[in-house]
């Protein structure tokens, strides 16, 4: 019985150093514990990680999801994994109200929302979008997100900070152009001027705004058609 203990602990050893998946390695670590409470006879016979490779194998402290801790050749047995995937979804209520201001260098976004725990809070930050979800407040979950953002932010620079009455939101700006909005709205083109409607009046003027537009760049074009549609409704007036 104690061979086939060191046999199963020497392949589960070995398992555990090839593993990749956090809960993978949790989970073989508690068999590994399981196995090393059970009868062996001469403990020393059962060789360590280390000896399965030609050099020992540095272990990960900074893995998230690894709970295994070495103390004085043993470990501690890891939160069982059937307890994670039992966990029930959390339900969030979607939050809609906000207020937001702006600056050369960043965007603040303000939810009011009382009782929000900084350490409860779970963000996402992408260049184009966020969320942000406050768990437990009150006894309930709430999420705020916007999946479109009017232009570009530096997500690693994004920050949340929690205030008595409010959650403050700041968004980096990648670039310090204005933003005209808060959400993504896609700007309509404008429409390309009927010069068959000039009126006499400014035939001339007209005329020169024609050869403008027909040989100007992009911006000379939206600038030349917006003046031209302002003009238009002016005199419709």
């Amino acid at each position: 019985m104690a061979d086939e203990v060191a046999l199963d602990l020497v392949e589960l050893y070995h398992l555990k150093s090839i593993a990749t998946r956090p809960h993978i390695i949790n989970f073989i670590s508690s068999a590994i514990r399981t196995l090393e409470k059970m009868p062996q006879g001469d403990a020393t016979a059962v060789p360590t990680p280390a000896l399965l490779h030609d050099k020992p194998v540095p272990f990960n402290w900074d893995q998230d999801n690894d709970n295994v801790k070495l103390s004085q050749g043993a470990a501690t047995l890891p939160t069982p994994i059937l307890a994670t995937i039992c966990t029930p979804a959390r339900h969030y209520e979607m939050l809609g109200s906000f207020g937001w201001e702006q600056n050369n260098i960043d965007v603040k976004v303000y939810i009011y929302l009382k009782g929000v725990d900084q350490e409860r809070i779970e963000t996402g930050f992408t260049p184009s979008s966020f969320f942000i979800k406050f768990h437990d407040v009150e006894g309930m979950n709430y999420k705020f997100a916007i999946p479109a953002l009017h232009k570009e932010i530096v997500p690693a620079n994004c920050r949340v900070i929690t205030r008595p009455e409010k959650v403050v939101i700041s968004l980096v700006k990648a670039s310090r152009d204005y933003w005209l909005d808060l959400k993504f709205k896609e700007e309509r083109p404008m429409p390309m001027p009927n010069w068959d409607e000039e009126p006499d009046p400014l035939a001339g003027v007209m005329g020169i705004m024609k050869n403008m537009y027909e040989e100007g760049d992009p911006e000379m074009k939206r600038t030349v058609a917006k003046a031209w549609t302002e003009a238009k409704f002016g005199r419709n007036r």
